[in-house]
């Protein structure tokens, strides 16, 4: 595991709609509108993350997942010099910038059609049934070849590492035969797959990355709240700690591609559980952008459905509506207690309490030991669990306290210093 990785807290921004970019790719000239990321790096910094995400920034025909050029800048985007600027501004502050890179399908535009995969019948094979993105053909030694030169030269010019689109569509063993020599060149990047569900481990284990999406926690920290249902949770934390054995997840409440949290939730009294539990639960978790503001947004499964949950962000932060900005405090203080213990990215979690309406969860290493005690039923609830030692070290409010009862629609997250041995002792 790249070892800066590890400790890293993301800001996930999609740099076309945070922009506010033609939907559309025409003969308009270069706009440099990457710039605008510069002015919000010290808001993503002040907010606590340490890297970014970035979305696709290569030359694309609509949304960015249908590249034309992965080696040019999207001039609805700006310039070589643009992104320079922007990883340079970064490098500043501490911050790395991981990319968006889309390698198992291209726009019909794209250059090379004799690397699109054919079916039997002689058309050209295509991703989840849009036309308009051809899938690349992996078994092709020149595919694998343009891969890794597309990844070794923004490696070069200041990325850190790559979100790899779509990975799960790709058999792992390609990842393996492109990444060696990728990280022989270049051995502190970081290479994320995005894999929406199966076997995450042995995705992960066969194809050298070194994480992978984790779509089943996401689902199951929503669902769970909305349900009232935390046996939900309790299965899927089961899965995680076994995922935790053998990677470490990319970890998410939010992304460009699901329904905003804030929309997603049926109750708003509970977007501070699915927070405390991203920030309490092994993984290196990470913040679509808006969701620290608590915007709203639908994902619907149409043209231009993305739209709702991809929105423009303003010039300055001090445009941003007042009401987010508690939503912006409540992410600093999880980001910031989630940074003080950084044991946690590969910390186990064990259900020591459950019912439908009420959970406590130990995330516990030789470094210290984390109670999360959350509770979406309508009255207090006394927890049966010895708290002695512990303190608090993040509430939506000063009332809650080790061994008080935990109030209706609340959460507490403790602390105790030692490793859990010490809890025996």
């Amino acid at each position: 595991m790249v070892r800066w990785a590890e400790y890293a807290i993301f800001w996930q921004v999609y740099p076309l709609g945070f922009t506010g970019a033609p939907r559309v790719l025409s003969d308009e000239p270069d706009r440099h509108r990457l710039r605008r990321l510069v002015d919000w790096l010290d808001y993503a910094v002040e907010l606590g993350c340490s890297a970014l995400l970035l979305g696709p920034v290569f030359l694309a025909e609509t949304h960015g997942y249908d590249t034309i050029d992965h080696f040019r800048i999207d001039p609805r985007l700006g310039t070589d010099e643009d992104f320079d600027r922007l990883i340079g501004a970064a490098r500043e502050r501490g911050v790395r910038i991981v990319l968006d890179g889309v390698f198992n399908h291209v726009s019909r535009r794209f250059e090379h059609t004799e690397w699109f995969r054919r079916r039997a019948d002689g058309t050209y094979d295509v991703f989840e049934g849009h036309q308009h993105l051809v899938a690349l053909d992996h078994e092709n030694p020149a595919v694998a070849r343009y891969v890794a030169r597309v990844l070794d030269h923004w490696l070069e010019r200041g990325a850190a590492g790559w979100r790899l689109d779509a990975a799960y569509a790709v058999r792992p063993e390609f990842w393996r035969k492109v990444l060696p020599s990728v990280r022989q060149r270049h051995p502190e990047a970081w290479f994320l797959g995005e894999v929406l569900h199966g076997d995450y481990a042995a995705y992960a284990e066969r194809s050298g990355l070194d994480s992978v999406t984790q779509y089943e926690l996401w689902k199951a920290i929503w669902s769970s709240l909305n349900d009232a249902n935390f046996f939900e949770l309790a299965w899927a934390l089961k899965r995680h700690a076994g995922f935790l054995e053998t990677f470490v997840p990319q970890t998410f409440v939010g992304n460009h591609d699901v329904t905003r949290l804030a929309t997603c939730l049926t109750d708003e009294r509970h977007f501070g559980h699915a927070l405390a539990l991203l920030m309490t639960l092994g993984g290196i978790p990470s913040i679509y952008y808006g969701d620290e503001q608590a915007f709203r947004g639908l994902k619907e499964e149409r043209e231009g459905g993305d739209d709702a949950i991809r929105p423009r962000f303003p010039r300055d932060p001090a445009e941003l509506a007042p009401f987010g900005w508690p939503a912006y405090r409540l992410h600093q203080r999880l980001i910031g207690m989630r940074r003080r213990d950084p044991w946690l990215v590969r910390a186990q979690t064990s259900v020591e309490h459950l019912t439908n309406r009420a959970v406590a969860l130990r995330a516990h290493s030789a470094e210290g030991e984390v109670l999360t005690l959350l509770n979406i039923g309508d009255e207090p609830y006394r927890f049966p669990l010895d708290t002695s030692g512990f303190s608090v070290i993040g509430a939506p409010s000063s009332e809650e306290g080790p061994g008080r009862p935990v109030p209706g629609h609340s959460w507490v997250v403790l602390r105790r210093p030692d490793g859990p041995g010490a809890a025996s002792g």
